[in-house]
């Protein structure tokens, strides 16, 4: 008898490096948003600071107790800093040891680079697009054309889109399911859609939302969204799937950091 599909539940919020709208930096708050989305795996943006050796703006050690989640492991920015260009993916710590993950560098004005998760029936693309529409178009397309050699075709991009059309710059998705919760910017007052999900029209879409909690609103900028997705936790990674290994270290971990 085949296996039921389980319900994943993927999120993404991007933490205006714990600051709120103004300040002052609390990363306690972002925290308490991040248990309350009881998310599965959540990408999450804006994780370090901006300047400097990129330091971490959410204390790594504070994230398992606070939220009991774990970050995917992979080789960030700088020897401090959580993220790379200021992103990361957290994920149940009972997935962890399934996970794959992957940096693929992304053109345009800014620096800017997409991180790809792969774990059994679903691969995760956490994106957080440039300022520029012009860059964004290339962004997308770089990352849709690296879907094949992603290897899965059960796929779903997450993150801050930094686009507030529905259409508009999105082009290079037209093979995927653009889901879009609802407003998320500014977290207050909500009016600009620029938090996303785009999957593939094989997954199922089971639910979906923003996050509208007081202390949410408070947190950060952006309000966080969610969605649930039906995937199947069973299927083997694809053959012929082989990243490259990073040698250097995570910091606190004793073993290599992920693929690249």
């Amino acid at each position: 008898m085949p296996t039921s599909p389980d319900r994943l539940r993927l999120a993404s919020y991007n933490l205006h490096k714990c600051r709120g709208m103004t300040g002052p930096h609390a990363p306690e708050r972002n925290l308490r948003v991040i248990a309350e989305l009881d998310a599965d795996v959540i990408a999450l943006q804006e994780v370090d600071f901006r300047f400097g050796a990129r330091p971490e703006a959410l204390p790594r050690k504070l994230i398992e107790q606070a939220t009991g989640m774990v970050p995917a492991p992979f080789l960030g920015t700088g020897e401090n800093s959580l993220g790379w260009h200021g992103q990361t993916i957290l994920l149940r710590p009972d997935l962890r040891d399934k996970a794959e993950i992957r940096r693929l560098p992304l053109p345009g004005i800014e620096p800017r680079g997409a991180l790809v998760l792969r774990l059994p029936g679903l691969t995760v693309v956490a994106v957080h697009l440039g300022l520029m529409r012009s860059s964004r178009r290339a962004q997308l397309s770089r990352i849709i054309a690296q879907a094949r050699r992603i290897g899965h075709d059960r796929m779903a991009l997450t993150g801050d889109f930094n686009e507030w059309h529905d259409s508009r710059g999105l082009e290079a998705l037209e093979a995927l399911r653009v889901v879009t919760p609802g407003p998320s910017w500014p977290a207050p007052f909500p009016r600009l859609r620029y938090d996303r999900f785009a999957v593939s029209r094989s997954i199922e879409v089971l639910d979906c939302g923003v996050l509208h909690s007081e202390t949410a609103r408070a947190a950060s900028d952006h309000l966080p969204v969610w969605a649930d997705l039906a995937v199947d936790a069973h299927e083997e990674m694809p053959r012929g799937y082989h990243p490259a290994r990073i040698t250097s270290r995570i910091p606190g971990e004793g073993g290599a950091a992920g693929a690249d």
